[in-house]
């Protein structure tokens, strides 16, 4: 890295970003590098990195490290960005990804631009993902070195200026390499457990008490995906995922239901067997490419969870507006409204091509 380079370290509490800016300050000494904590969210938190015990353990290390310690209060933005759009998405029956929405338009933007405003010149993050310069000087995201905690899923938005700014210090390391040097640094997040929900949804409340507190939930039916017919009620729609199985009950052949399409307006989801859970392809919008669009018809692997399969697939630009249509190599089970789909090279399947959400 050049000399006199300042790095803004996202210090959000966790021993991913405690160990990025020990590695940081190892490599760039403690003057070059400051440690930031967003305050995201104003209510009550006992999970994920929003809670004030979070931005405690976040200064107690910058303290350890001693790094300067800032915190940012984001939360406007972030009930716009995030939360609002999170629960206008259940009311409307789909599933938003909240992580990826506040990396979109917070971490990796909002923060980045104080960052540069600032006077530095990279933001920093404990995220499980690299960033490679290509043969043409273009930069490539990649996966993590730990298949079990890569996170390039969640950073498949960020663009090749966000890329020429930013640094993921523990990509290349796996998880226990991680908890090992924060362990021999004597940092308070080292035994820390990971973060799991959603960071603004209380354990004792869940989503049922968190989105019943901001949007009316509805009872409805359930409709078989075949013949149409009722097949008994089902409580809250809007708590409904496409793909869910759970509490959908069986089939007159003893196999569990699928939800194939939830219509909140109409009270109805629909149900159905494995088999009418899957489907040939998926509509994305909200589409962010790293280096810029794939050809008509390239063949892409496609993965539609944080930590599920990448699928074989080719893309086809729709002709109407920015959307993409992905077609999978063969069925795959159907990809919930809302939820982002990352793409990867399949030549090279560590790297990202870009990303979408589901229509």
């Amino acid at each position: 890295m050049p000399e006199n380079v300042r790095v803004l370290v996202a210090l959000s509490g966790g021993v991913d970003s405690s160990v990025a800016c020990a590695l940081l300050v190892d490599e760039l000494g403690a003057d070059a590098v400051v440690g930031a904590t967003l305050r995201l969210w104003g209510g009550a938190s006992d999970s994920g990195c929003c809670s004030v015990a979070d931005v405690e353990d976040a200064r107690r290390v910058a303290d350890r490290l001693g790094v300067d310690h800032h915190v940012f209060d984001f939360a406007e933005d972030f009930e716009a960005r995030v939360v609002t759009p999170y629960v206008e998405g259940h009311a409307g029956g789909r599933t938003p990804n909240p992580c990826i929405e506040c990396n979109r338009h917070l971490k990796f933007d909002r923060l980045l631009a104080r960052a540069r405003r600032l006077g530095f010149d990279a933001l920093a993050t404990g995220h499980h993902a690299r960033r490679a310069p290509g043969p043409d000087g273009r930069w490539r995201l990649l996966r993590g070195a730990d298949p079990a905690k890569d996170q390039s899923y969640v950073l498949a938005m960020l663009g090749q200026d966000q890329l020429a700014r930013c640094l993921f210090p523990v990509g290349e390391k796996t998880k226990a390499e991680v908890r090992q040097l924060a362990a021999h640094r004597g940092l308070p997040t080292a035994a820390k457990p990971d973060s799991q929900d959603v960071c603004f949804i209380r354990s004792d409340e869940g989503r049922a008490g968190f989105l019943g507190d901001r949007v009316p939930l509805h009872d409805g039916r359930l409709v078989d995906h075949g013949t149409g017919a009722d097949l008994g009620p089902v409580g809250a729609v809007e708590l409904v995922t496409v793909g869910q199985r759970r509490g959908m009950g069986h089939g007159t052949d003893g196999r569990r239901r699928f939800v194939t399409a939830v219509d909140v307006p109409g009270r109805r989801v629909v149900v159905g067997p494995p088999e009418a859970a899957r489907c040939t392809g998926v509509v994305l919008d909200t589409v962010a490419w790293v280096d810029g669009p794939v050809p008509a018809g390239a063949a892409v692997l496609a993965q539609c969870s944080a930590h599920g399969p990448a699928r074989a697939a080719t893309v086809h630009p729709e002709t109407a507006g920015a959307a993409l249509a992905v077609r999978f190599a063969r069925t795959e089970r159907r990809v919930a409204p809302g939820q982002t789909v990352a793409l990867y090279d399949p030549d090279r399947p560590e790297s990202v091509l870009g990303s979408g959400v589901a229509r």
